[in-house]
């Protein structure tokens, strides 16, 4: 099945119904917690995450403690964590920038500035925050499932989510979300075709599996 033989944006309509307003796996309450979490959790497994934000936040509760520290001083909560060095300045760095939890940016050009933030960390972040989508979430699971799908192709997020968003209306951008959701619960490395609501209008379920 070809990606131009599908009216994508009615196809998807389904698939954004499941999971609308589902939030992100990781375990955050506030902007200030979303913004530390998606650094974090770069080449990292939300579980990991999620384990070890409590004591963190215990420490850190807001932006204005963070501030405060030194990157050494977040090692004893985050060094089970890939590249935790790197992380700990990044986000010393972020805090001595924004100082407190009103002052975090919620536009995608603001947040992308900030080290440790690209697109999909930020996207995440607005998305949380409930400010309106200026791009759509592309993270491992994305990559997977959307050329599985066929809606989208190639292995760069940056040109993954340009297509996505060239192909979708705004107010179906949360399609990220969605997609992710899916792959980490259907549309696995091993996929569960015959379970998936997209089965019908999937390019793989229609080349392997029927």
């Amino acid at each position: 099945m070809k990606k131009d033989a599908v009216n994508w944006p009615e196809a998807v309509k389904p698939l954004l119904k499941k999971y609308k307003g589902k939030p992100h796996p990781l375990e955050a309450k506030n902007a200030y917690q979303y913004m530390v979490l998606v650094v974090l959790s770069a080449q990292s497994n939300d579980n990991l995450i999620n384990n070890i934000a409590p004591e963190l936040f215990k420490a850190f509760p807001n932006m204005q403690a963070l501030s405060n520290a030194t990157p050494e001083a977040l090692y004893p909560y985050i060094s089970k964590i890939r590249n935790y060095g790197n992380k700990a300045k990044w986000l010393t760095a972020i805090a001595a920038a924004i100082k407190k939890d009103s002052n975090i940016p919620l536009s995608m050009e603001a947040l992308v500035k900030l080290p440790g933030i690209g697109r999909k960390s930020a996207n995440v972040i607005l998305r949380e925050a409930g400010a309106p989508a200026e791009g759509i979430i592309v993270d491992l699971h994305v990559l997977r499932v959307a050329p599985r799908l066929g809606i989208a192709e190639g292995e760069d997020p940056t040109k993954m989510e340009k297509q996505l968003m060239e192909l979708l209306p705004k107010d179906q951008w949360d399609i990220g979300m969605a997609l992710s959701f899916l792959g980490r619960e259907v549309c696995r490395p091993k996929p569960e075709c015959e379970k998936c609501l997209m089965n019908k209008v999937c390019a793989y379920y229609h080349s392997n599996v029927i």
